[in-house]
């Protein structure tokens, strides 16, 4: 897919489980597993995708995934699996390899989405990426190195601080456009500071939802995550932000669905739902 100066390609970093009961919130189990079933543990199952944006030397990638830095026990707990997916394999498919990529822009820091961002090298950690620049919101910066209590376990510091050692790291203070091509929108109701990019031109707008929408059975408005820290402002952003999407025609860009990289989304009645699956790339 192309979208103005940019071709778009979808990279699949890993595959992954998170607890049900708090990807979905207060709608109940039998709502929920419906639209996504739940394993043994409760974990419904999920990928890590990234967005590859190419425009000439220009390489961008949106959020690394996972990464690969897991202990054994944690692996089990989140049944992380690069088996099928991970950063390198999905890049070389496309003929791209890590050190090609200029720039990571990186929606937030939790480590399901910043986790690629670093990796091991013996008992050290060093950048995935050499040859990029890392963008991150100021907000999230922050909030990243002073979590509270209840997101804490979602950040964890090797994901970014060798990144701001070797000064690879820069923060964006506002709405302004720092990549061409990219405008930016920004929520704080899953976490201070979620910085999204918007892709578009006269044919098209693509917006990466990270996780706003981190799947597409969370279209609908008040099916919203426990992670959140803010739930009820999640709801009010996707009030505001739904309607937007309709009328306009938006491709909305998945992280973590395992079965649909995008898609255009319709008003069923009195709920917000999927119209159009939308192919990124094969």
């Amino acid at each position: 897919m192309k979208i103005g100066d940019y071709t778009l390609y979808s990279i699949e970093t890993s595959e992954f489980g998170l607890d049900g009961g708090a990807m979905f919130g207060i709608i109940p189990k039998p709502l929920w597993e419906k639209q996504v079933p739940a394993d043994s543990l409760n974990r419904i199952s999920m990928v890590t995708r990234s967005l590859l944006l190419v425009n000439g030397a220009r390489k961008i990638l949106v959020d690394t995934g996972n990464g690969d830095k897991w202990a054994e026990k944690y692996r089990r707990m989140y049944n992380i699996d690069m088996t099928r997916y991970n950063i390198e394999s999905s890049l070389q498919k496309y003929g791209f390899t890590p050190d090609d990529i200029t720039d990571i822009f990186c929606t937030h820091l939790h480590f399901d989405h910043a986790g690629g961002n670093t990796r091991m090298d013996g008992e050290k950690v060093i950048p995935t990426f050499s040859n990029a620049t890392y963008w991150v919101s100021q907000d999230n910066w922050q909030l990243a190195n002073h979590p509270s209590q209840k997101d804490q376990g979602s950040f964890l510091e090797w994901d970014w601080m060798v990144l701001a050692e070797n000064n690879m790291l820069n923060i964006v203070n506002g709405n302004e456009p720092f990549l061409p091509g990219i405008d930016l929108y920004f929520t704080h109701g899953h976490t201070k500071g979620l910085m999204h990019p918007l892709i578009r031109d006269d044919q098209a707008t693509l917006f990466y939802c990270a996780d706003l929408v981190p799947m597409a059975a969370h279209i609908p408005v008040p099916w919203v995550m426990a992670y959140d820290i803010h739930p009820a402002l999640t709801v009010q952003e996707k009030e505001e932000l739904l309607p937007r999407m309709v009328k306009e025609n938006w491709i909305l860009f998945f992280e973590h669905d395992p079965h649909l990289q995008a898609c255009t989304i319709k008003m069923d009645g009195k709920h917000y739902c999927m119209q159009d699956p939308v192919v990124i790339s094969d």
